[in-house]
C-alpha cells in the first residue's frame, strides 16, 4: 500500500529531492498539502500558497516541520488569478531557498453548482478560468523565468478535462486547456533540460468533492465507486505520489505527459 511506501526512508530515497526547492500552489488542503509533505518527505525544501486559508497553510507547514525539524517551509498568501502575485510567490521561494528548482501548479477551484452552459453567468465563467487556467500560465511564466537546467514543472489537469463534465463546463473547458498547454510548453522547456508534464485525477476524497459524496441522502459516493474499477475514489497521497515521482530523477526522460490517476474510470492512454 502507498501508506507503507511513503513511511519506508528506503523506498522514498528512490525519488531524493534533497537540495531542491518546492512551490506548491493551492498547499494548504487536499492535493495540494498531501504533495507539500511527500515533496518535504522526498527531502525538498517546500513554499506552499494558500487564498484565504491560513490556519490549514500553516497546519501543513507544521506537519512538515514535525516530520522534518530541519525544514523550515515557507507559507506564502496569493491570488494566484493575478499575475503580480504569480511573480510575487516565485521571486520570494527564490529568495529565501536560492532557487527555484520544481513548480507544482495545483491551486484550483471546482464550483459545486451544477448549471448548463445556458445557465452559467458570465461571472462563473471568467472567475474559473481565471482561477483555474490563468494561474497556471502565470505562475509556468514565472517559474520557467528563474528555473535552471533539470527543472520540473508539474501541472494538476483531471478526468473532466479529457472526457468533459456535462453542468461544470468551466471547469472541464480548463482542465482540458491544460492538457493542451501542457503538450505545448513541454516543447519550449525541453532545451533548458526542464520536463513540463501533468497528473490527471479522477475522484479524489478531497474536501472539494464533497458534495457530490454526500448527495442523494449520502450515498453519492457509493454510487461514484460503482463506476471505477479499483472500487474507490484515490486519496491525496495517491495523487501526490505520482506528482513526486514526476519531479524526481527517475522521470527524468518524461515530458509531455498526462499521467491518469483515476482507478481505471476514464482509459484514455
Amino acid at each position: 500500500m502507498l501508506s507503507e511506501i511513503v513511511a519506508d526512508d528506503d523506498r522514498m530515497s528512490l525519488m531524493d529531492l534533497s537540495g531542491r526547492v518546492a512551490l506548491v500552489t493551492g498547499g494548504s488542503r487536499g492535493i495540494g498539502a498531501a504533495t507539500a509533505k511527500m515533496l518535504a518527505r522526498a527531502g525538498a525544501d517546500v513554499a506552499l500558497t494558500y487564498r484565504s486559508r491560513r490556519s490549514d497553510a500553516e497546519s501543513v507547514a507544521s506537519a512538515i516541520s514535525t516530520q522534518d525539524p530541519a525544514s523550515s517551509p515557507l507559507v506564502l498568501q496569493a491570488d494566484l488569478s493575478k499575475p503580480e502575485d504569480c511573480a510575487r510567490v516565485v521571486e520570494e521561494t527564490a529568495a529565501r531557498f536560492n532557487r527555484l528548482d520544481i513548480f507544482v501548479a495545483n491551486a484550483a477551484i471546482w464550483p459545486a453548482e451544477e448549471e448548463s452552459v445556458v445557465e452559467m453567468s458570465a461571472d462563473r465563467w471568467i472567475y474559473t478560468l481565471k482561477t483555474n487556467l490563468d494561474s497556471v500560465f502565470y505562475g509556468t511564466k514565472a517559474a520557467l523565468e528563474i528555473m535552471e537546467r533539470d527543472g520540473r514543472v508539474v501541472i494538476v489537469s483531471s478526468t473532466a478535462g479529457q472526457r468533459g463534465e456535462a453542468f461544470h463546463a468551466d471547469y472541464a473547458a480548463t482542465k482540458g486547456a491544460i492538457i493542451s498547454f501542457v503538450k505545448s510548453v513541454c516543447v519550449e522547456a525541453a532545451p533548458s533540460g526542464i520536463t513540463v508534464n501533468a497528473v490527471a485525477p479522477g475522484w479524489v476524497d478531497t474536501e472539494m468533492s464533497a458534495g457530490p459524496y454526500e448527495s442523494d441522502g449520502g450515498k453519492g459516493k457509493a454510487q461514484i465507486e460503482k463506476g471505477i474499477p479499483l472500487g474507490r475514489v484515490a486519496s491525496p497521497e495517491e495523487i501526490a505520489g505520482p506528482i513526486v515521482f514526476l519531479c524526481s530523477d527517475l522521470a527524468s526522460g518524461m515530458t509531455g505527459e498526462i499521467v491518469n490517476v483515476n482507478g481505471g474510470s476514464v482509459l484514455c492512454g
